[in-house]
């Protein structure tokens, strides 16, 4: 099918009605910024899930480099789009206008740059994301190690998306997923093959375009309204079956699977990545991170499992805005709430 062809399948759907899942925050722009989504009728719902690796971070990650940011000699180094994210008491913002020392990056190698030039210093990194960025930590880990960089640390939020759409898949009625196109190059299509199987629910890899959107969401409608479960990849382009070996390798040899915090789905044994015990030398105690305090009023949690539509929070548009996030949600470009309102003008 052309664009037309495809688009006219997703908005003639007169079948039965189904709530499928994005999980991947820049599925979740995509969608909005490309119109596909307004073209879906309203027998399809199409939620979004916890793929932004900022929003499902716990408020105790936060916390803890705000203590690290406000300990003397030390000097937290993250991705400008970690600096608002609320903790329980302050954001990194928020500690660093109390004097703390956080700085921002484009890309990590710019932080062991800064390390070596300033060896008195304690860096601490963080180390937040999906599959997708987890090969660049670990590459990150290495560097450190050849170049002896003693006063760097990583303190690391790194998650695995399937356990989550395990856990997605036993509470959240979900009948289908459009499955992360970026973490998919690292893992491999197949990743997703014993969820499908277990669940009997269809996992379809995408792209980003609108003509790769559609394909995609076309696909995943046609095999949820017959109920058929399994794996099919539409970004063949970039997603092989068995993914990227070397970067799973290189991961392999320096993380480890642990329990880890998400932002409402709580804490997932498996789902998080932690350096293994030869590496412990890097790490900054990332480990037993899953307490998470929303502020009041706050359902980031209910709109990471598709419970809650972003206009739906009481506070969206009113108490929170992308200048004044109260929620994680609404501070990452990835995030939800805040991709909602910059695309509705926040409108309810």
């Amino acid at each position: 099918m052309n664009e037309r062809e495809m688009a006219a399948f997703l908005s003639g759907y007169r079948g039965r009605p189904l709530r499928l899942m994005e999980v991947c925050g820049t599925h979740t722009s995509a969608l909005h910024k490309s119109g596909v989504r307004s073209l879906l009728p309203g027998r399809i719902t199409m939620l979004s899930g916890p793929g932004c690796p900022v929003c499902v971070t716990p408020t105790s990650y936060i916390d803890k480099l705000a203590a690290y940011a406000l300990t003397p000699g030390h000097c937290v180094l993250s991705f400008g789009d970690m600096l608002h994210v609320p903790g329980s008491a302050m954001s990194l913002a928020g500690a660093r206008a109390r004097g703390g020392r956080v700085d921002f990056f484009y890309a990590p190698e710019q932080a062991l740059a800064q390390a070596a030039r300033e060896p008195g210093t304690q860096f601490i990194l963080a180390a937040v994301g999906f599959e997708t960025t987890a090969p660049v930590w670990a590459a990150v880990a290495a560097q450190a190690r050849a170049r002896g960089l003693t006063n760097v640390r990583l303190l690391t939020a790194l998650k695995t998306m399937p356990v989550a759409m395990d856990a997605l898949c036993a509470s959240a009625g979900i009948d289908g997923f459009l499955c992360p196109g970026h973490v998919a190059v690292v893992t491999g299509s197949e990743a997703f093959r014993p969820l499908a199987e277990k669940w009997g629910k269809p996992m379809v890899v995408g792209g980003f375009t609108p003509t790769l959107l559609l394909r995609a969401l076309c696909r995943l409608v046609a095999q949820a309204a017959r109920g058929q479960g399994g794996v099919w990849n539409e970004y063949p382009a970039f997603v092989r079956p068995q993914g990227n070996e070397k970067a799973q390798a290189l991961c392999a040899e320096y993380f480890e699977a642990g329990t880890a915090g998400w932002r409402g789905l709580g804490p997932l044994p498996g789902s998080g990545l932690y350096l293994r015990e030869a590496f412990a030398a890097l790490d900054a105690g990332s480990r037993g991170l899953a307490d998470d305090h929303a502020p009041a009023g706050c359902r980031c949690g209910d709109v990471l499992t598709g419970a809650l539509p972003s206009r739906e929070c009481p506070l969206f548009g009113k108490a929170c805005t992308p200048g004044r996030p109260v929620g994680a949600c609404m501070v990452s470009p990835e995030g939800a709430c805040r991709i909602v309102y910059l695309e509705t003008g926040g409108d309810r």
